[in-house]
């Protein structure tokens, strides 16, 4: 259990750890590189030491060194002894049914934790089927622990069913060992960091509208670069420094990539008053320092194109929107139930217990403000981005909150309470 005390305001600067989408993408494509990948400022949460557990099982030579990582594949990857374990990491899952799909002669099992294997599997093993993939499991394939058999896939055109920049990232790398080119269309953006990486590692990729196509390449070549702060780590404090009084909130090195900042688009017309100074490239990622200040905010709505940017800002946007002037509608985010926890029920009954006026809809929340929060007692269901958004909403509240899970922050933030204390002023406990 972990408790949090209202705060009067929040002020400093933030390190912020490695954004753990970039790196999942960096370690996965350093061990499909003939040279190998090394980066600083690998994420340090769960979710990404997942992905290094299972690739070192593969027969992928992974060398840490603090945030400092290597990552490479000399002689290949191969049938790794035991079952691989994704833990509680569906990037981890899914990506890694595109890479091993198609390594031929490589046969793996992959599982994961029990909220994992509640999630759906068949939204990538769908389309890698039609390239020829080999991959059975639990209903048709549609649950872990899936059984993969690699094999030389043919190229195909994918048509993404549900907006998802993990089952794109799947097919691209299963693209790169295909026969023949392959094609990835979205309807709607999703962040695009497997793209830009590919890119910045010499990979050509055709742009056309809303379609992404991938030759067959050869071995990768292997690079060095730093990974940009974690936008999805930055919305917490860029929050907390908006709504509570007198705070000011630096955070620097920050990934400034249009398809992770949904959230600030959102806040600015919601009245967020912040600044931004552009620093340049990281691996191919724009990257800046971002200033946020205490903000009289006022509602607004979320819907359609917006959510595939901000899906994983959601739970601490809807923070934001208690602390709103008016009514908030949060729509189209069917997605949030198929994460970690049930997002929309998890966030609405944490808010709920705080005091909050939130209406849980079938695809997002109606949340009117600006509510007085309260103390108690809340869950984040195992959910990293809840709990975290809960201890937000504390910071708020005119009693202590305890959270009894604090422990799953450790999935993509393992300092997040120790920065809270630091940015509050008090000691960490």
């Amino acid at each position: 259990m972990k408790r949090i005390d209202p705060a009067r305001k929040i002020s400093g600067k933030v390190s912020l750890p490695g954004d753990k989408s970039i790196s999942h993408r960096a370690a996965l494509l350093g061990a499909l590189s003939s040279e190998g990948v090394t980066v600083h400022n690998f994420s340090d949460g769960a979710d990404c030491a997942s992905t290094l557990s299972c690739l070192e099982q593969a027969g992928a030579r992974v060398r840490r060194s603090g945030t400092t990582l290597s990552v490479s594949a000399p002689d290949g990857l191969r049938s790794p002894d035991g079952m691989l374990d994704a833990g509680n990491s569906g990037t981890t899952a899914r990506t890694l049914c595109g890479l091993l799909a198609g390594r031929p002669g490589v046969k793996a099992r992959l599982a994961g934790d029990a909220s994992l294997s509640k999630r759906p599997m068949l939204r990538v093993v769908k389309p890698l089927r039609s390239m020829g993939a080999q991959i059975d499991g639990p209903s048709g394939g549609s649950l872990l622990p899936l059984e993969i058999s690699g094999a030389r896939l043919k190229g195909a055109t994918h048509l993404l069913e549900t907006p998802s920049a993990q089952v794109k990232t799947a097919l691209l790398l299963a693209g790169l060992g295909s026969e023949e080119p392959t094609t990835v269309i979205e309807p709607l953006a999703t962040r695009n960091h497997t793209e830009r990486m590919l890119a910045h590692m010499g990979v050509p990729l055709y742009f056309d509208g809303h379609s992404i196509t991938i030759a067959p390449s050869k071995p990768l070549k292997g690079g060095e670069w730093t990974i940009p702060g974690d936008f999805s780590s930055a919305a917490f404090w860029i929050v907390a420094a908006a709504i509570l009084p007198d705070s000011s909130v630096s955070l620097s090195g920050t990934g400034l990539n249009p398809t992770r900042t949904g959230l600030l688009r959102v806040l600015e017309r919601m009245g967020l008053a912040y600044t931004v100074e552009q620093e340049g490239l990281k691996g191919g990622e724009p990257t800046g320092t971002i200033t946020v200040h205490s903000s009289r905010l006022r509602a607004t709505g979320v819907s359609g194109s917006e959510i595939p940017l901000l899906i994983d800002e959601l739970p601490i946007l809807a923070v934001a929107a208690t602390q709103a002037e008016g009514i908030t509608e949060i729509r189209g985010a069917m997605e949030l139930r198929f994460k970690e926890s049930d997002r929309i029920v998890a966030v609405t009954q944490g808010l709920a217990a705080l005091g909050a006026d939130i209406v849980e809809l079938e695809d997002g929340w109606r949340i009117s403000g600006r509510s007085k929060l309260r103390g108690g007692r809340v869950s984040g269901m195992g959910d990293h981005r809840v709990a975290m958004a809960l201890a937000i909403a504390a910071l708020t509240a005119d009693s202590p909150v305890e959270i009894d899970d604090p422990e799953c922050v450790g999935i993509s933030y393992p300092g997040f309470f120790g920065t809270l204390d630091a940015l509050a002023g008090r000691d960490a406990s």
